[in-house]
């Protein structure tokens, strides 16, 4: 008989882990994925896919009053808040189910709890306990929020993908790519916005050139942008909030959403119990082959806290799997990789910093180029946007490359695939533009930024 259950068990049944499960699968192992709330995930059901399905939502008002430039009238347009909603529900229902179909066509073994360690290599769930040879933890991460007094009164990023109807007024705490993108669908679909920040500017870690620019930008669509102050209490008020802030001011508002970041998902897994070591925001530490200190205990995705980002946890399970169950040993490559942030405008970013460039080598040559957008010249629109190119000037490879506006990720999702095949400045200039679009930019600058 064999001396486990399982050959794996999975904690979590996020992107990831659905992933490292599926496949170790198909490739013979006997594995059972544990999920306490509904397959999929953060970024299925909580996260990128149905935030990005309000930021459409939200930018129809602004395409209705572009439109008016092209000739168009509308007359009483209305927006049913709570259809939108059931719809959204519906399609989280869809993706769910197929991420429970390419479980159940793996021969993954499905079980519903809070899956709980033991010892190293026994699970439990509720009052069953199951074994495996390896078990791996991919159980993400979830909304922080800070001890102050009222916080109960607020709502995280899960709740403000459900709400039964729009808040009139909203204060959204917090500079960080959750913070903005819900910033700018509450403005779209006519919210009165406040956002709230210790720091001087939104997106920590991103260009320079670029967080300025979205500031800029979300100020012109209304948003109330109030740096170096953070809320010190919240107030019941009415029907409403009253958030007092560390500058003397208050804010009345209907609803108040903290977007202040997001920690690994690991209080009460039982890891003490399997020695299994974490960082002090409670992150597995892991190495290069995603393995724990204890060695038949793997972890992957957004607990390990390395790059949080959906695709990544993807690769990390690929590797995972490859490396475990198919014997084709492979690590994930952490150079390179692009990222977005569906604000309004959107914006992404792969390489280099102009700041992560200027510490890195000794010489760049940074170009930019700012516009506003052609789909917007025949509008009252004002937006503009920003593109933005550094070069290591030694070997004139292009390091970095930036991007806010329409369209932005899509254009930058080809630009990383020059950069992670070590582009240079030349092969960019070397490349015929397509007129007239914005992706041409990244082929016709021509002129440094002086330093």
């Amino acid at each position: 008989m064999p001396k486990f259950d399982f050959d794996l068990i999975t904690i979590g049944a996020g992107s990831g882990g659905v992933r490292a499960s599926r496949l170790a699968g198909t490739y013979g192992a006997r594995v059972a994925i544990v999920e306490e709330l509904r397959e999929g995930g953060t970024c299925v059901l909580r996260g990128c896919v149905p935030k990005k399905l309000l930021v459409y939502g939200s930018h129809v008002t602004e395409e209705l009053s572009d439109a008016e430039g092209y000739g168009w009238k509308f007359d009483n347009v209305s927006h049913n808040w709570a259809g939108m909603i059931e719809a959204k529900n519906k399609e989280l229902d869809r993706l769910h189910q197929i991420y429970v179909s390419l479980l159940d066509n793996a021969g993954v073994e499905r079980i519903s709890g809070r899956g709980i360690l033991t010892d190293k290599h026994t699970v439990k769930i509720g009052t069953k306990e199951i074994t495996a040879e390896r078990i791996l933890i991919a159980v993400g991460g979830w909304p922080y929020k800070p001890d102050i007094p009222g916080i109960e009164y607020s709502i995280s990023s899960n709740e403000a993908l459900d709400l039964s109807e729009r808040p009139k007024r909203i204060v959204i705490v917090g500079s960080g790519y959750i913070a903005v993108e819900f910033a700018g669908i509450f403005a779209g679909f006519g919210t009165e916005v406040d956002i709230v920040f210790r720091a001087d500017k939104v997106l920590r870690g991103f260009d320079i050139d670029i967080r300025n620019a979205l500031m800029e930008e979300m100020t012109k669509k209304g948003v109330r942008i109030q740096t170096r102050c953070l809320p010190e209490r919240i107030e019941k008020s009415g029907a409403g909030y009253k958030v007092y802030l560390s500058n003397g001011k208050y804010i009345e508002a209907d609803q108040v959403l903290y977007a202040t970041g997001r920690v690994p998902n690991t209080k009460g897994l039982g890891l003490e119990s399997a020695g299994i070591s974490l960082r002090e925001n409670g992150a597995i530490m892991v190495n290069e082959w995603n393995q724990s200190n204890v060695s038949n205990v793997y972890a992957l995705g957004d607990v390990t806290d390395r790059i949080n980002l959906t695709p990544v946890a993807i690769a990390e399970a690929q590797a995972f799997a490859e490396t475990v169950f198919n014997n084709a040993p492979k690590n994930m490559d952490y150079h390179d990789i692009p990222c977005a942030v569906f604000s309004q405008p959107p914006i992404s970013s792969v390489g280099l910093s102009e700041e992560e460039a200027r510490e890195k080598f000794d010489e760049i040559d940074v170009y930019v180029s700012g516009f506003r957008p052609m789909k917007y010249t025949m509008t009252e629109n004002m937006e503009r946007g920003l593109q933005k190119l550094l070069v290591e000037r030694a070997s004139q490879r292009v390091i970095g490359a930036h991007m806010i506006g329409v369209d932005a990720p899509e254009i930058i999702q080809g630009i990383a695939i020059a950069i992670k095949a070590k582009a240079t400045k030349l092969d960019f200039d070397a490349t015929i533009g397509i007129h007239p679009t914005a992706a041409e930019e990244f082929v016709t600058m021509r002129q440094t930024r002086s330093n």
